[in-house]
């Protein structure tokens, strides 16, 4: 009988007690955000959460998903695990933020070639303080451990966030209406959108981002990789407020363009003034390296502005009275009319 060589998990690149040994180090992270609707612990089949409705009148749950994208790549070489938890969870949360939804449980997964207990941990850690911010539950998730599906040192995650919002006090847009006013909530840089072009422009500038300093006198680092601003706790300021919102926008994919084409019906457009905020420090760095048209520049980033609120012009400078006590930068970026033309026109 032939010799057979023995063979395990481990042997092929799986190391189920270091899977457990991970599991452990997190306890910490993931219990600090549990809300008293949490049922279940860390390690079950799956989370259980047992909400209580009774101060609403129709609650509606509301869904989303998203991930952090080739940013990644950018996080993973310049070790800041701790912004991909981050991240991910301001992704998911921010277009929940966008129909005035609160989140209430949050789950991640997280695919790897070789388990990376310290790297891995730092993501998590991320998600939980993103999670305490939002009021929102780490209520599982999924660490899988794929040799020769990534290479070495990457990781790749994903968002799932569950949130609710009382039916008649739903965002959706339909109140938007001719005359309404636009004001824009600052970002944080470029957050987790445009990043396939970032790369390119910081290759073609043969950039240096532990070096080059930006006009603001930050390092480049940490303004092209700066966390994603978390929306959620300043739209809940707002939804618990008298204030009239007739729509939010979560500027992501798609920047000035796309985001607010969504809210709009067919005889409706907006036209918002780019001269209305400054350019922040990391886009002048970012886009001096190559000749970017003006439109693809804010269709491809966020360009200062990360969430936007739409409301009566009547109604602007209570609102705005508001977000200046609670801490935030604003600035009043455009306007709604009746379509004649494109859904949203840029002018300067």
């Amino acid at each position: 009988m032939t010799n057979k060589k023995s063979l395990s998990y481990a042997d092929c690149g799986v190391d189920i007690d270091a899977g457990n040994a991970f599991v452990g180090r997190i306890k910490k992270a993931v219990n600090s955000t549990m809300r008293p609707e949490v049922l279940s612990g860390l390690g079950g089949f799956g989370g259980l959460f047992k909400p209580d409705f009774s101060n609403m009148e129709e609650p509606v749950l509301v869904s989303g998903t998203d991930g952090v994208g080739t940013k990644l790549l950018l996080l993973q070489e310049y070790d800041k695990p701790h912004v991909a938890g981050i991240d991910a969870v301001a992704m998911c949360v921010n277009d929940l933020a966008a129909l005035g939804a609160s989140p209430l449980f949050f789950l991640d997964y997280l695919a790897t070639g070789k388990l990376a207990g310290e790297t891995l941990a730092g993501v998590v850690e991320g998600i939980a303080d993103a999670c305490n911010s939002c009021e929102c539950s780490l209520i599982g998730g999924e660490t899988a451990e794929m040799p020769g599906m990534y290479a070495d040192g990457h990781y790749d995650i994903g968002g799932f966030c569950v949130g609710v919002v009382d039916k008649p006090k739903m965002i959706d847009g339909s109140k938007i209406s001719a005359g309404d006013v636009i004001i824009g909530l600052a970002s944080n840089g470029p957050h987790s959108n445009g990043f396939s072009m970032v790369r390119k422009l910081l290759e073609m500038g043969k950039a240096d981002l532990l070096n080059d300093v930006l006009s603001d006198g930050r390092k480049a680092v940490d303004g092209v990789l700066a966390p994603t601003r978390l929306y959620v706790p300043i739209v809940n300021t707002l939804m618990q407020s008298e204030a009239v919102i007739h729509g939010f926008s979560h500027i992501t994919g798609g920047g000035m363009f796309d985001n607010f084409e969504r809210l709009l019906t067919d005889n409706l457009a907006i036209t918002i003034d780019t001269s209305a905020w400054p350019v922040p420090a990391v886009f002048e760095y970012l886009l001096g390296f190559a000749d970017v048209a003006r439109d693809e520049c804010y269709r491809t980033f966020n360009m200062g502005i990360g969430f936007a609120v739409i409301l009566a012009e009547s109604e602007a400078d209570k609102v705005e009275e508001i977000l200046h006590h609670a801490g935030e930068t604003t600035y009043r970026i455009g306007s709604v009319h009746v379509r004649d033309n494109e859904a949203v026109t840029l002018i300067s």
